[in-house]
């Protein structure tokens, strides 16, 4: 059996086990890249090195190589439950890597950046919106999917516990967050008032963040309402996408000095290699380094001198 013929099998087992969102990227994985490169193969004859030679080749960045990976794991990996093949060789394959080992700190806005955004986006829902994303490190979908009782002023925290996805024909539909698991996140005192404002005369049951004329957010609608292009050129970030403020906020709680273990159990990270991501520790450690050789070094340079 060939990859391609499994894959039309397989599918719509697939399908049912992943979000709609999910099942999108990897319908583009599949066309774009899985299909091209082994859809002929054998299903059987598919070793290690046949899919790193086929990451090797795949266009695209890191992630979007990974996510065709990603396909390619669950179609063997349910070839090998249904026995037609007795192991699944990606599960060995090496992900590709961002050569950029800063990548997402570079993504992050600085605080003098996030200031200026939000000044230049007029109050009201999308601003406080914006703030609520930037403070608090949820998910786009997950900001818009909050409800009052996930909000505890008083407590300052709030709890994480829902997400708006699409559905393949682009219909809002309300599911867990992305690990399927709620959690909480602090509420900081710079967003303690746009909290109360949001929440302000709601029953417990409302979203917190709506519309000006109470409508879903999504990216898309707050990308337009905002003037996304032109806050791009005003922080001169022609690249600046919504989810970057969400890796803003873990790179300050990290510059802040708290534990990668919070930093995880806050944003919500299926792993602590996924958290450590945002971490300068081996940026301070090189410098720490650097600074103990060059000590001895001079000691050195000064013995010589002397000598």
């Amino acid at each position: 059996m060939s990859l391609e013929a499994w894959r039309d099998c397989y599918w719509p087992i697939l399908v049912e086990s992943v979000r709609p969102a999910t099942s999108r990227g990897y319908d583009v994985a599949w066309r774009k890249r899985v299909k091209p490169w082994l859809g002929h193969r054998r299903i059987e004859s598919i070793s290690v090195g046949d899919i790193e030679a086929a990451i090797a080749g795949w266009k695209g960045t890191a992630s979007t190589r990974g996510d065709a990976l990603s396909l390619l794991s669950r179609l063997l990996d349910g070839a090998a439950r249904s026995g037609v093949i007795e192991s699944n060789p990606a599960r060995l394959a090496r992900r590709p890597k961002d050569e950029r080992a800063d990548s997402f700190r570079s993504r992050a806005l600085r605080m003098s950046e996030v200031s200026t955004m939000l000044e230049h986006v007029e109050a009201g829902p999308y601003r406080d919106y914006l703030a609520a994303l930037v403070y608090t490190g949820m998910r786009a979908g997950e900001a818009s999917a909050l409800r009052v009782g996930d909000v505890d002023v008083d407590g300052r925290v709030i709890h994480v516990r829902r997400n708006f996805g699409t559905t393949a024909s682009g219909a809002a539909v309300e599911q867990t967050p992305k690990s399927h698991k709620e959690r909480t996140v602090p509420l900081p005192e710079v967003l303690v008032p746009t909290m109360r404002r949001a929440i302000e005369d709601k029953r417990r049951t409302e979203l917190v963040f709506t519309g000006p004329r109470g409508g879903q957010l999504n990216t898309s609608n707050v990308r337009r309402a905002v003037g996304w292009e032109a806050l791009r050129e005003r922080l001169d970030r022609p690249d600046l996408r919504i989810h970057d403020l969400r890796h803003t906020l873990a790179t300050l709680l990290f510059d802040a000095g708290t534990a990668a273990n919070d930093v995880q159990a806050i944003l919500g990270h299926s792993s602590l290699q996924v958290t450590e991501r945002y971490s300068r520790a081996r940026l301070d450690a090189a410098k720490r380094a650097g600074a103990a050789l060059d000590g001895m070094f001079e000691a050195d340079a000064g013995g010589m001198r002397s000598a």
